[in-house]
């Protein structure tokens, strides 16, 4: 069977197109995006070695305009000057969806502004294809990359850990290492699902306790979603750690690990594990 990727609408208005790519598989493309890209006149793109691949492929002869987060403020002025003459652009990013995580933003708040037509062409999601593989509850949090400071890190996850929903993050592989002790502190008790090269030919899916994640040896290669799983602590149940609590997890900070400690102490009582490990975590860093 032929299939014509020619829609009966021949014409497309002008305006800026947000056009999902392939997050990895070329072949997750839809055929209204192929449409769109070869009816632009010019095509925003984060890195033009990349997209020029894509291009090839679907013989899309458009002309890229390097559009990055050094250099899209710069284009602003230019793109707009473009859309209002009867321009038609497309937004793309390396792999998925733009302007989520991705450069495009800052132009879509401008067209806003400008009451230009913004058009999203739907496609491949890295964020949704997570979650739906997750397991975990469908009502979830996108955060996006982490910070750099260690202080605003641990002020977002602190307020992000009391959230009564699945979240998903993205992180280099890079920083997987330096971020896993931090999960464990305000995360400890749930489930962790770690997305790696995802619709590629050596994606990966690590299932784990927040609990039992330990350090990877090798670097993993390819940038990593991760889902976190939903509270479900009973906050009713919950109580907090007594002075004769604490003074038995000094007894023994010493001699068992925290984890052998963690689950020790909430044998017997309703103390949250969280609360029990962050306890160990506090006094193992004095020391």
């Amino acid at each position: 069977m032929v299939i014509n990727l020619k829609s009966h609408n021949k014409e497309i208005k002008s305006g800026l197109y947000l056009v999902s790519t392939p997050i990895g598989n070329m072949g997750d493309i839809t055929f209204r995006a192929v449409e769109t890209l070869k009816k632009s006149n010019y095509i925003l793109c984060e890195d033009t070695r990349v997209s020029k691949n894509l291009l090839v492929k679907y013989e899309i002869k458009s002309k890229l305009i390097s559009n990055h987060k050094f250099n899209e403020k710069k284009n602003l002025t230019k793109v707009i000057e473009l859309i209002k003459n009867g321009a038609v652009i497309s937004l793309i990013s390396d792999a998925g969806t733009p302007s989520i995580s991705d450069p495009g933003a800052i132009l879509v708040r401008e067209c806003v502004k400008e009451n230009i037509k913004i058009i999203p062409l739907p496609g491949a999601s890295s964020v949704s294809s997570a979650v739906s593989i997750s397991g975990f509850s469908p009502k979830f949090f996108f955060y996006g990359f982490f910070p750099e400071k260690t202080k605003n890190l641990k002020d977002d996850l602190k307020i992000l850990s009391e959230l009564e929903s699945s979240i998903v993050f993205f992180i280099s592989p890079k920083k997987i290492n330096k971020i896993i002790k931090h999960l464990k502190s305000y995360f400890f008790g749930r489930k962790i699902l770690i997305c790696r090269e995802m619709s590629k030919y050596y994606e990966e899916y690590i299932r784990k306790e927040i609990n039992d994640l330990e350090l990877f040896d090798n670097q993993l290669k390819g940038e990593l979603t991760i889902v976190i799983s939903e509270n479900k602590t009973d906050k009713k149940n919950s109580h907090l750690l007594s002075e004769s609590d604490k003074r038995n997890i000094n007894k023994m900070i010493n001699k068992l690990s925290i984890k052998e400690i963690t689950d020790l102490m909430s044998q017997n009582n309703k103390i949250s594990k969280k609360e029990i490990y962050n306890y160990c975590l506090k006094l193992k860093n004095e020391k």
